[in-house]
């Protein structure tokens, strides 16, 4: 399942062209009705990236999602229709990770502070930082509202949810080869058929309440030996901690 964020970014890397897409489930399935409390969806006028609620007043996504206006759209289920569970709360903060590199995605990370507190409730909640890294095949979820067509477009008013495990960092530096650092971590399937994909770009991958994982790039969605890859969050925990402290 590849869960695709609307926009497409085309990065050239050692002659390789690949897309840091908005990502979208692919291959997944209608997510239970509010059952995934801290996702968001980053709107500018569309819904363009995905994000992790950490805190009442904080947002995680990934660098490449950067704009310069975004509101922030939290309790959402089905993103074309009022649902009376929604609220719309504009990004006061978007602050990218210093080394944030828009040519391999390395540190593909950014915060967004929100211009007030969320009301938390049981349609918007938070999401734990990791207290470790992950681990080959632990179980996780990542969700979106990317597209969900391998061949095509197709993006779901809908939140899609996919489960899928964590992949060996050997196996995953064999299939991007020269192209993954330590801050990256993949996830998915290496028999394709299942992943993110345009549109679910800096939405969360959760392994165990932990937000393990920001979805970031890959090539083609669900494409068989290439599975997604994610900004690695346990990395930037300090870094995260700093700037919550320091903003």
């Amino acid at each position: 399942m590849v869960v695709t964020m609307k926009v497409l970014v085309f990065l050239t890397l050692l002659g390789a062209a690949f897309a840091a897409e908005d990502e979208k489930v692919v291959g997944g399935y209608e997510c239970p009705r509010n059952s995934v409390p801290y996702q968001v969806s980053l709107n500018a006028g569309y819904h363009f990236c995905g994000g992790s609620l950490i805190s009442s007043q904080w947002v995680v996504s990934a660098a490449h999602c950067y704009k310069s206006r975004i509101q922030v759209r939290l309790g959402e289920h089905n993103i074309a229709v009022n649902e009376g569970t929604e609220q719309w709360i504009d990004g006061a903060k978007m602050i990218k990770h210093p080394q944030y590199n828009s040519n391999n995605l390395d540190n593909d990370i950014m915060l967004i502070k929100l211009s007030r507190p969320a009301a938390l409730n049981s349609y918007v909640k938070t999401v734990a930082l990791p207290t470790r890294c992950p681990v080959a095949d632990e179980n996780c979820l990542v969700s979106g509202w990317g597209n969900t067509s391998a061949n095509g477009s197709n993006f779901p008013d809908r939140l899609q949810c996919l489960r899928q495990p964590i992949i060996d960092d050997r196996i995953c530096k064999n299939a991007y080869p020269h192209l993954l650092t330590d801050n990256m971590v993949c996830s998915g399937f290496m028999s394709g058929g299942a992943s993110s994909c345009q549109g679910d770009s800096g939405g969360p991958l959760v392994c165990n309440g932990q937000l393990q994982g920001v979805v970031s790039w890959g090539y083609d969605c669900a494409m068989k030996g290439h599975p997604s890859v994610y900004a690695r969050v346990c990395r930037y925990n300090n870094w995260i901690s700093s700037v919550m402290r320091n903003n």
